[in-house]
């Protein structure tokens, strides 16, 4: 659910006041002044002001702009914030893990951290991830084609080929 959501909610579902919902929002939230607000949506900074006083409550357009231009608002601190690829498995795995960042073509994109001990934790990992707002998510084979029908981002399969055949080696030697 995004900021535009969460204000509809809380005003029609729980009856809270626009005014401190909206105040709340643009202040802390977005990070926007009143007046930036008023530019962006076409309402008058006076309008505005007269809502988030309490002193008047808007019209059905005055609120559609309200929601409309939060929603851009919000879509556009998405994209500034900085892209990151969530790593969800054991911390073994974690601690060989030698970059932060990858570059794919102009893309920078970090790499979070999901530290696990079970299937379990993994699915919610995956779940906090996506609400993080990873871009992509990387996990194990057993718990990938579970994650990805609980989570709308990309997901890819760690296929640990080279561990697999060594420790095949190893225990072929603990054997003879």
């Amino acid at each position: 659910m995004d900021l535009a959501d969460d204000i509809v909610t809380e005003i029609f579902r729980h009856d809270k006041e626009l005014a401190p919902l909206l105040s709340t929002m643009l202040k802390q939230k977005l990070g926007v002044s009143i007046g930036e607000f008023s530019e962006k949506s076409g309402i008058p900074a006076s309008t505005l002001y007269k809502i988030l006083s309490g002193e008047r409550d808007p019209n059905l357009r005055t609120f559609r702009r309200i929601v409309f231009t939060i929603k851009e608002l919000e879509r556009g601190h998405a994209e500034k914030e900085k892209k990151f690829i969530a790593i969800v498995c054991s911390r073994g795995c974690l601690d060989i893990l030698e970059k932060a960042t990858t570059k794919v073509g102009k893309d920078v994109f970090d790499l979070k951290e999901y530290a696990v001990t079970s299937i379990e934790e993994s699915i919610i990992a995956a779940i906090k991830a996506e609400r993080d707002g990873a871009s992509a998510l990387v996990c194990a084979p057993i718990v990938s084609s579970t994650v990805e029908k609980v989570v709308s981002i990309p997901v890819a399969t760690i296929r640990p080929i080279s561990s697999v055949v060594r420790a095949i080696e190893l225990v072929a030697k603990k054997v003879t």
